[in-house]
């Protein structure tokens, strides 16, 4: 008998349900971070590993590389290797390839970047040892998000999970932006020019067609220790190399195997979701309260972070859906009510992985301060999931089939 043709198989399900397994896992990990830093006999040993100075020393401004110096700025540029190809796809190929698809999110995105940024600025008081932190709240963790809505079920429409998504890759497009522009100081103008070269080199290889990924990634590398060299973030060489993969637009099918963007994400994705995030949150949430009280909570920075995720998130997604709702500019998703919705800006205050690498690059010479900005992060997201668990948990309504078929609808189709 012939066999059954296979349909094509949905790259933004597998995104999802990877992204919920390595959600669940990031929760774990960072559970385990703060319950080791905390441990008499463990606690010193959990400290010393993330100092541990390896070798070699490829920049004298950073010394000699150690544990957490390989994860933040080596394994991390991986993350923004992903980040950037989702990015890419989204636009070219996905969601958002239309300026109608694009409205919400982007304006949603936007506003809840900026209202957090302000609730920390209020909060602060504009103490101007404080004012680098303003992005720590300003930033989404999707694994975090759609792990929390993996416990949810059906009681999540499909609908919400797409909307979640697509605000969250254009909230790591503004993270990008911030990381290149507020946080870079210092500049080595030959090492950016050598990457400048690189990157070129990348294009040129895209304009004659070749697929292989072997050459780009190589490249990646060198673009990596170069922009690691100019004062730039290292991560950025990930978005920037992501930027340089050549993708082949597939309008009748969710991906193509000769498509070298899609072949890179789907192999990268697995090793992202379920070991590198993980490993990031275990080496970035620890933080001891050794001669610590719960009125650390209520200083300024823990706090300003804190309600910047709950508070802020909620106001400025909500508010821009809202609004953008009633003046027609654009509709709310499909098949979602208004109080889920409201969960679900909720669980965008869950701001765990971007804003605790934002906070280490806001006070990099102030251990007390990035011991503050884990706290802040930690109660502000605890509190996002809870709440938002909370009100989507008991928000009635049902998921409608055409919203879950929909998932996997070919893109562009």
């Amino acid at each position: 008998m012939p066999s059954t043709p296979r349909s094509p198989r949905s790259a933004l399900r597998e995104f999802l349900k990877s992204e919920a397994g390595g959600g669940v896992l990031l929760i774990a990990a960072a559970a385990l971070a703060m319950l080791v830093a905390n441990l008499p006999g463990l606690s010193e040993r959990y400290f010393h590993l993330l100092h541990w100075a390896t070798g070699p020393v490829l920049s004298p401004k950073y010394g000699p590389m150690t544990v957490h110096l390989w994860i933040n700025d080596g394994l991390m540029a991986v993350f923004f290797l992903l980040v950037g190809l989702e990015i890419k796809r989204e636009f070219v190929d996905g969601r958002l390839a239309s300026w109608k698809n694009r409205r919400l999110p982007v304006v949603a995105a936007a506003a809840g970047m900026v209202a957090p940024a302000l609730v920390y600025l209020a909060v602060t008081g504009g103490r101007a040892e404080l004012q680098a932190g303003w992005a720590v709240p300003a930033a989404t963790d999707i694994a975090f998000a759609i792990g929390v809505l993996a416990l949810l079920g059906s009681r999540a429409p499909a609908s919400l999970k797409l909307f979640l998504t697509t605000v969250a890759i254009v909230d790591d497009m503004g993270a990008v932006a911030i990381i290149a522009v507020a946080y870079t100081d210092g500049i080595t103008t030959l090492a950016l020019a050598g990457a400048a070269l690189v990157l070129a080199v990348m294009w040129v290889l895209g304009q004659c067609r070749v697929t292989s990924l072997v050459p780009y990634l190589l490249l990646g590398v060198a673009l990596w220790y170069l922009v690691f060299l100019s004062g730039v973030h290292a991560t950025i060489a990930g978005v920037l190399t992501a930027l340089m993969i050549p993708i082949k637009p597939t309008p009748a099918a969710p991906d193509a195997d000769d498509s070298p963007l899609h072949r890179l994400e789907h192999a990268l994705h697995p090793w992202v979701a379920y070991a590198i995030v993980p490993l990031f949150g275990f080496a970035n949430a620890g933080v001891s309260l050794a001669g610590s009280s719960a009125g650390v909570l209520l200083d300024p920075l823990p706090l300003g972070i804190a309600l910047g995720l709950l508070i802020g998130k909620q106001l400025g997604i909500f508010g821009s859906v809202w609004i953008a709702d009633r003046t027609g500019f654009a509709k709310r998703p499909g098949g979602a009510s208004w109080v889920q919705i409201w969960g679900l800006s909720l669980l965008a205050g869950i701001g765990f992985t971007m804003s605790l690498f934002i906070g280490g690059l806001a006070f990099p010479d102030d251990p007390l301060l990035v011991d503050e900005v884990k706290i802040g992060v930690l109660a502000g997201s605890v509190l996002s999931a809870l709440a938002g668990y909370a009100v989507l948990r008991l928000a009635p309504g049902k998921t409608p089939a055409r919203a879950e078929r929909a998932m996997d609808k070919p893109r562009n189709a």
